[in-house]
């Protein structure tokens, strides 16, 4: 019982260190000369665009959509493959093996 009760605030400690981990790191993904890089909280940090010289609106805004959503993927997958090491083989989750 102890064990498990340890090895549960072990996990909430690691969890917190990630947590802090990801605030600090950036990710940036860019698309036609759009840039945006986000935290690994997944808040926007910075957005860089081309110049725009005759571009339309809405090839802007799809530019921009599909940035935001590969900085996001690429967020998740880091916070993903921190959160496998913390729990390693021992730790059987559905879902995360």
């Amino acid at each position: 019982m102890f064990d498990k009760a340890k090895q549960l605030y072990q996990l909430q400690k690691k969890a917190r260190e990630i947590k802090s981990q990801l605030k600090n790191t950036h990710i940036e993904a860019e698309d036609e000369g759009v840039t945006v890089v986000i935290d690994g909280e997944q808040n926007v940090v910075k957005v860089t665009l081309p110049e725009l010289t005759n571009e339309k609106k809405e090839d802007l805004e799809k530019k921009l959509e599909k940035c935001f959503n590969k900085a996001v993927k690429k967020s998740q997958q880091i916070g993903a493959d921190l959160m496998k090491d913390v729990m390693g083989p021992d730790f059987n989750i559905p879902g995360l093996t």
